[in-house]
């Protein structure tokens, strides 16, 4: 999995560049954002070309989110498609994690403070 990260001030941007997140990717995402989560506390995971996840692909994100929460950071999703927000709405991630629409709403959003309504 290509995992393309950029830094924007104190937030960083992991963009995924896989059409299918699924159990073929979710270790693999796991080891390539774990550097990342040593550096930063403010992590934006942007979707944009994703079509597709499954209960393996959210398992990695819930896991990337646990290990921000440890640390006292947070993880905000932007530009879900409606089948991936659908499926995350079924698991309520949307509750636990700020989706919104665009990357630059989303690394925005970390100087509004934490929220968890998903924005449309």
């Amino acid at each position: 999995m290509a995992l393309r990260i950029e830094k924007f001030g104190d937030v960083a941007v992991a963009t995924l560049t896989v059409a299918q997140f699924d159990a073929g990717y979710a270790d693999e995402f796991k080891r390539e954002i774990a550097p990342v989560l040593k550096e930063t506390r403010k992590l934006v995971l942007d979707l944009a070309n994703v079509e597709f996840v499954d209960s393996r692909a959210c398992g990695g994100i819930l896991s990337c989110l646990k290990r921000l929460s440890e640390a006292g950071g947070e993880l905000k999703i932007c530009q879900a498609n409606e089948f991936v927000r659908n499926v995350f709405e079924l698991i309520r991630l949307h509750r636990v994690c700020q989706i919104l629409g665009t990357k630059e709403e989303a690394v925005a959003a970390f100087s509004a403070g934490p929220a968890t309504d998903s924005a449309r």
